[in-house]
This record gives structure tokens, C-alpha cells and sequence, in this order.
């Protein structure tokens, strides 16, 4: 996943093995009575039907239990793509026709910053991807001024001793062969 595809920090142990069991479990439960309750729907006489209080009860009920499971897709689905399912993978089981729609759906429901809609997220997202596939384009474009730059603040000799942490990474970032590793250092 690339940094603006990560959940925020306060979800960082959404999708850890323990909860993803768990969160398998409960759907498995939940799929089991649900089957359950059909077949024994089938199953019963014409008898009077429920008054309107406990019909009202249960829509609350149904209501409260789809808000908390749509809480879990995004954890789901980061546990798959963590996995190396792709975008394209995750299309059927979500119900949606593309990659792109499976992505779309994730970033719509994944937290964000407080008062943030789910299509600013989107939008966000995308605009991130744009910046950094513009900066990478220019930065391999003049992969040989960057070269030379790095090469030339490397080899200076009087810099403070604060400066050997940053200057180390410019000088790790030399040795890759994608210029865009020397743009964060320079």
C-alpha cells in the first residue's frame, strides 16, 4: 500500500490476525442463525403477525447491527490486500463491477480526518497519488541533476556533526537506482 492508502493510526490493530479471526467468526455465526431464521420462517403456519412496537424494535436493532458490520469492511479489507489480494480481487466479494469501484468503496468507508466526507477521502487520495506520480516523473526526468546534487553535498567535508544522520540517507539513496529515493533526502 502506498502512504495514502494507510488507515489513520487509531485503526493500526483493525485488521491484526486476532481481530480478523474474531471478525470471521462472528460473520460466520451471524450467517448460520440468519440461515437459520429463514428456514424456520419457511417452516412456521400462517399465525398473527408482530405489532407494530416490536417491528419498529427490530428495524432499530437491524439498523445498529449494519452500522457496526460496515465498520468492519475496511478492516477486512485491508487484511486482504495485506495478504496480497488486489483491488481486482476484492471487486466480487464487495459486489462492485471494477477494481477501481472495489478501491472507491475502501476509501469511502475508511476513517479520515474528523469532519471529512467519504468522496473528500476519495478525492484526497487521488490528488496524493497525482502529486506523487507528477514528482516522480519529474524526478526521473532529471535524474542526472539530482545524481549530481547528492553527489556534491555527499562529498562535502564540513558539515556539522547533526548533519551525518541526513547526509547517511542521501547517501544510501545514491545507491538505488529509482532517482525518486533521492528527493526526500535532497
Amino acid at each position: 500500500m502506498t502512504s495514502a492508502d494507510q488507515p489513520s493510526p487509531s485503526r493500526t490493530d483493525a485488521h491484526s490476525p486476532a481481530s480478523f479471526l474474531a471478525a470471521a467468526a462472528a460473520l460466520d455465526a451471524i450467517d448460520t442463525v440468519l440461515r437459520d431464521a429463514q428456514r424456520a420462517a419457511e417452516d412456521v403456519p400462517d399465525t398473527p403477525g408482530p405489532g407494530p412496537e416490536q417491528a419498529l424494535a427490530s428495524l432499530m436493532l437491524l439498523g445498529q447491527v449494519r452500522e457496526r458490520l460496515a465498520g468492519w469492511e475496511t478492516g477486512l479489507i485491508e487484511t486482504a490486500r495485506d495478504a496480497g489480494a488486489s483491488w481486482a480481487d476484492l471487486a466480487h466479494p464487495l459486489g462492485v463491477a471494477s477494481r477501481q469501484a472495489a478501491e472507491r468503496r475502501y476509501l469511502r468507508g475508511r476513517p479520515g480526518p474528523a469532519g471529512t466526507t467519504g468522496e473528500e477521502r476519495v478525492t484526497a487520495t487521488r490528488q496524493a497519488r497525482a502529486a506523487e506520480r507528477s514528482v516522480a516523473t519529474w524526478a526521473r526526468s532529471n535524474a542526472a541533476d539530482l545524481r549530481r546534487l547528492a553527489g556534491q553535498i555527499t562529498a562535502l567535508t564540513d558539515l556539522s556533526p547533526a548533519a551525518r544522520g541526513p547526509l547517511g540517507e542521501l547517501h544510501a539513496a545514491l545507491a538505488h537506482d529509482d532517482p525518486v529515493d533521492l528527493i526526500a533526502p535532497l
